[in-house]
């Protein structure tokens, strides 16, 4: 073996992160013990940027959804990029100058389905929460705390109307509820697949649960039916009312999976007589026509405090490639005095994000003593004809890393790149592993040196699996012979084991069972293995698509390894975590970054 300096350097790429010979401190053994950090460190993008929350998890489909949920004078921030979970953001700025802080992935423990809505729907002067009810219903969760510090419970399965019965909201369309006509009763409003609007208004009476009860009105609100600009097709939709032009009454914004921007309906009556019969219009941005993948969701919130109301979009990505948007989906506008619209950023929450179904990996590639990142993705969203790996320089140094984005590697094209590092030729600098789609593990020799890298594919030395796609490379000395072994997750769940039949200096892996150990998944494992119980031997931690993660203490020895599965270990690795093991503050006890489905980093300290 080399040095352990070095080892534990070209381990920590997508395997390995301690040596088994317990030179340092084991970490945690509970997910209790993790902590989720947003911000643990600068992490600089490409402009040389800080991102403000570096380690968020990345965005696919956020939700945005903006209220005063503490009474404090200004607004704060919920987005739903997961079903079921409700992410929160306090600002902690003022009302004019906003500073968004992450609290939590899953506000107050909630199930919000679909999509969710604030508003006071018992007028007792607190916030409420709407929900989608698995399937296609309206859940209500009632504020039994008080404006400064709300406690929400669930009240009803489901709005409903006068005669007690749940009202049907398809789940894929985003409801809004408003006064539209300004006679001090709430309006419901559910988008329809045909392009048509449903609306229910507030019944006077009660029902027993004490919530409001809805009546129905029309299937055809002010007859509009949105039709998109490819023929006659309408679809899965989103509205939110606001009086955008200030001229007292609510306008209507409208996205649609088959529209590529946000569709806008001026209310051309007054609040008492609304009137919104007008041809609905895209809305223009920077002097044209506001363009994205589709299926957007608008939400107009002055956030500023300036009398102007700005436009929030969502890219949810509908008919027009959402691999275009998976990390330009958070959109800011701005009105000037005229009106007009102008992007003031696409990432409205900066953060780590190259895209989908982000692979992390760390290794001092410049031999400066300190762990780069590395990122793998699925797609290039700029390119959308192969996926790119990363580089992240840490021009920190081992106790107090400081990332930026500088480059990417050139590499064979492929799709869903998941990287490892390891000295696989004994040269003591580090080589490549490159888990692909449907390619196999691709295998780079570093021709360069320990501080300038110059990856050279060796294509004799490809490994194939026998089965699946997806391949999720982690190089590990499984059984302690000196030379680093190698497995791989895959699309089935299951586990791919290769020894390596040669040396240290020139690795020969020679595939042993693919299904290793029986251990499962479900589907898209992706492993990393580390000494977690401190016993001299390593234990294996599994990221899946489902997300969580899955511990399997080694029961073995060193030499001869023994997994079995620990219940009760559920890390909250995101959906598709791929999970790494490394120690960037050099305090001998090792963090947890990992990659997931929407493309950013989670980090556990």
């Amino acid at each position: 073996m080399k040095s352990y300096v070095f080892i534990a350097a070209v381990l920590l790429g997508g395997c390995a992160s301690a040596n088994p010979s317990g030179t340092t401190r084991p970490p945690a053994s509970s997910a209790s013990e993790w902590q989720r950090v947003v911000a643990p460190f600068t992490v600089l993008d490409e402009n040389g940027t800080r991102y403000a929350h570096p380690f968020l998890g990345g965005f696919d489909v956020p939700r945005p959804h903006f209220v005063d949920i503490d009474a404090d004078g200004d607004y704060d921030l919920f987005i739903q990029e997961r079903s079921n979970e409700l992410m929160f953001f306090e600002n902690t700025g003022t009302a004019a100058m906003s500073a968004f802080v992450w609290r939590t992935d899953k506000f107050q423990d909630l199930d919000i389905g679909e999509w969710s809505r604030f508003l006071d729907l018992d007028r007792d002067g607190d916030l409420d929460l709407l929900a989608e009810e698995p399937f296609s219903y309206i859940r209500v969760f009632r504020n039994d705390g008080t404006r400064e510090a709300p406690r929400f419970v669930l009240a009803a399965d489901s709005l409903r109307n006068e005669a007690g019965q749940a009202i049907f909201s398809d789940r894929q369309n985003i409801p809004n509820i408003t006064d539209i006509d300004c006679d001090g009763l709430y309006d419901l409003f559910l988008g329809r697949v045909e392009g048509t609007i449903t609306r229910y208004e507030e019944e006077q009476q009660k029902g027993s649960d004490g919530l409001p009860r809805f009546r129905f009105v029309t299937d055809r609100f002010e007859n509009i039916e949105i039709v998109a600009q490819i023929g006659s097709l309408h679809g899965a939709n989103t509205m939110y009312f606001a009086d955008i032009d200030e001229d007292g009454d609510q306008d209507l914004f409208w996205g649609d999976f088959f529209e590529d921007g946000v569709l806008f309906i001026e209310n051309v009556g007054s609040c008492q007589s609304p009137n919104l019969r007008g041809e609905p219009l895209p809305l223009r941005a920077d002097g044209e026509k506001l363009r994205t993948s589709g299926y957007n969701v608008p939400v107009i919130v002055d956030i500023d405090n300036d009398n102007a109301a700005d436009l929030f979009v969502g890219v949810l990505g509908g008919a027009y490639n959402p691999n275009r948007t998976a990390a330009d989906n958070f959109y800011l506008l701005e009105r000037d005095a005229g009106g007009a619209l102008s992007i003031v950023t696409r990432r409205f929450l900066g953060q780590i994000d190259v895209g989908s179904e982000s692979v992390p990996a760390f290794t001092d590639i410049d031999g400066d003593g300190d762990l780069d990142l590395f990122v793998g993705n699925k797609l290039d969203p700029q390119k959308l004809s192969a996926a790119r790996l990363f580089f992240f320089r840490n021009r920190g140094n081992a106790r107090q890393p400081e990332f930026a984005l500088e480059d990417t590697l050139d590499l064979a094209e492929g799709f869903h790149y998941a990287p490892a590092f390891g000295d696989l030729d004994g040269d003591d600098d580090p080589d490549l592993l490159l888990g692909t789609w449907n390619d196999g593990v691709q295998f780079y020799l570093n021709a360069g040196s320990r501080t300038q890298h110059n990856f050279v594919q060796d294509t004799t030395r490809t490994i194939r699996l026998t089965r699946g796609s997806n391949a999720t490379p982690a190089l590990v000395d499984i059984d302690d012979d000196g030379d680093l072994d190698l497995f791989v997750g895959e699309a089935s769940g299951e586990l791919n084991f290769f020894r390596n039949a040669g040396t240290p200096q020139d690795a020969r892996f020679e595939l042993v069972s693919d299904t290793f150990g029986s251990i499962d998944a479900g589907r898209r494992s992706h492993p990393a293995f580390l000494d977690i119980d401190g016993d001299g031997d390593y234990d294996l931690l599994l990221g899946s698509e489902a997300g969580g993660a899955i511990l399997y203490r080694n029961d073995g020895t060193r030499e001869e390894p023994r997994f079995v599965r620990v219940d009760g270990f559920e890390l909250q690795l995101p959906h598709m975590g791929s999970p790494v093991f490394v120690d960037l503050d050099g305090d001998g006890r090792m963090e947890v970054v990992a990659g997931g489905l929407s493309g950013g980093l989670v980090y556990f300290r």
